[in-house]
């Protein structure tokens, strides 16, 4: 049986900043959640790289909270897959790109690499912590607060992508998208789990 995390909680945002672990990319990324401008580059710059990034940039951060998500379902009979809470995801997802005046099928299609890539990531830490019960989390984050922090990168990345619907259907989207998640990935340290993870929830980006 797996041994039972302890409580308290610490805040869910302090956990995320942690895994986040270059402070100046996690400071961009904790402002861009709340205003949907997470950027890694001057906003004056105009071009693809810099409309695109922030595509990347949220979507490492939806990934850290597959950790946060994982710790909370340590020690319980919770499975990766929650088919209820996918469907609430992907349904929210799709209104607010409606009211956004963005296509909600790419909305859809870009969320369910995003939720596959969180379990990924998810799967990995548990058999990690299987493995080695050493490095398992002593403390269970509040699934509560975590799915509160998915909810506010969500809607950031639902605006990032109702933003770039030229760029996505453009043929530098991927040169463009692999830059920023290749720079996103070196800065933020990602192992290659996390690496893999991020590549794949970014995999229907580059469609119109």
């Amino acid at each position: 049986m797996r041994p039972t995390p302890s409580r308290p909680t610490p805040s869910v945002r302090r956990l995320v900043a942690s895994i986040v672990t270059t402070a100046s990319v996690a400071t961009v990324l904790l402002a861009g959640a709340g205003t949907g401008t997470a950027r890694a580059v001057p906003a004056a710059a105009p071009g693809p790289y810099a409309r695109l990034s922030p595509i990347a940039e949220l979507s490492a951060r939806r990934l850290a909270t597959a950790d946060l998500v994982a710790a909370a379902k340590w020690g319980t009979d919770s499975p990766a897959d929650d088919p209820v809470r996918e469907r609430q995801v992907l349904d929210e997802v799709a209104r607010e790109a409606g009211e956004l005046g963005a296509e909600p099928a790419a909305t859809v299609r870009i969320f369910r690499d995003q939720i596959e890539a969180n379990k990924d990531v998810q799967r990995a830490l548990h058999r990690r912590w299987d493995a080695r019960p050493s490095e398992a989390p002593s403390v269970r984050p509040d699934l509560a607060e975590v799915r509160a922090e998915i909810n506010r990168v969500n809607d950031a990345l639902v605006r990032a992508i109702a933003r770039t619907a030229q760029d996505r259907g453009a043929p530098y989207c991927g040169g463009v998208l692999l830059a920023s998640t290749v720079v996103t990935g070196g800065e933020l340290r990602l192992d290659a789990p996390h690496m893999t993870a991020l590549h794949r929830s970014l995999g229907s980006v580059c469609r119109p």
